[in-house]
């Protein structure tokens, strides 16, 4: 069941940076819309709404901007704009698989957008499908306050867990299907585990490794690139890269 992802560790920590970017504002409370609107607008009986308003209220997002994103969501606060759920598949430098899913108003703006990001950081926008299969769809628990790995394991396996991986000391991913989500995340806390985020992620069945620093530098430019655009919710790659290139790429 145990694993380690070296990729998380630094995603967590460059999450942070990105927290301050003003585009982070719009991506949650895009978030909040779509899980009022994908089920009852009450966060009580909303276990995505709830997780959406928790990481909205962590990033500093006011109260009123959240309640008016519920709203939206619910259908009781228009502003005529109709927001669509859409996913967009391409490749990256060296043929690294990369999976988006945004949140627009207009699909043309956006996959423009898109098309301009990939032609320009070496990558290319593909069609419906080319990547899709290569991914599925999971639901995932960070979890902190892991000092010892075997209560970890317990407390996963009561949860109905899948997987679980270490990305540093005390902290953990557990994985498991998303209908088990929110029973896993209440396992966990009750067994004492502080789970600092909850969300539903595209995990890669295949890892493509990156061995050149200018190629790494290139993925690490389009990603980021890609997760500066206002309409892009979430952007998921199949990247496998060794722990010293990482750090060298991204200084």
């Amino acid at each position: 069941m145990a694993g380690h992802s070296k990729w998380a560790n630094i995603k967590r920590q460059k999450a942070v940076v990105d927290a301050k970017k003003g585009s982070i504002f719009t991506q949650l409370s895009r978030a909040i819309i779509v899980a009022a609107r994908n089920g009852i607008p009450d966060p009580a009986g909303n276990f995505q709404l709830r997780t959406a308003i928790d990481k909205a209220k962590a990033a500093g997002i006011p109260n009123d901007n959240i309640d008016r994103a519920i709203a939206k969501g619910a259908g009781t606060f228009s502003d005529n704009s109709i927001l669509e759920e859409i996913r967009y598949e391409g490749y990256g430098p060296g043929g690294v698989a990369i999976l988006i899913e945004a949140l627009t108003d207009n699909r043309n703006r956006t996959a423009a957008d898109l098309r301009v990001s990939f032609s320009k950081n070496g990558g290319n926008l593909g069609e419906t499908g080319c990547v899709s299969w290569m991914f599925s769809q999971k639901g995932v628990c960070v979890t902190e306050n892991v000092i010892n790995e075997e209560q970890l394991l317990e407390a996963s396996l009561e949860g109905n867990a899948d997987s679980y991986e270490m990305i540093d000391n005390e902290t953990a991913e557990v994985f498991t299907q998303v209908t088990n989500l929110e029973k896993l995340s209440q396992v966990l806390k009750a067994k004492g585990f502080k789970v600092v985020d909850v969300e539903i992620r595209q995990i890669p069945g295949n890892k493509v490794e990156v061995t050149n620093i200018e190629q790494a530098r290139s993925l690490f430019k389009l990603i980021d690139t890609l997760e500066g655009l206002d309409d892009v919710q979430s952007v998921t790659s199949n990247l496998e890269i060794a722990d010293n290139l990482m750090v060298l790429s991204m200084t």
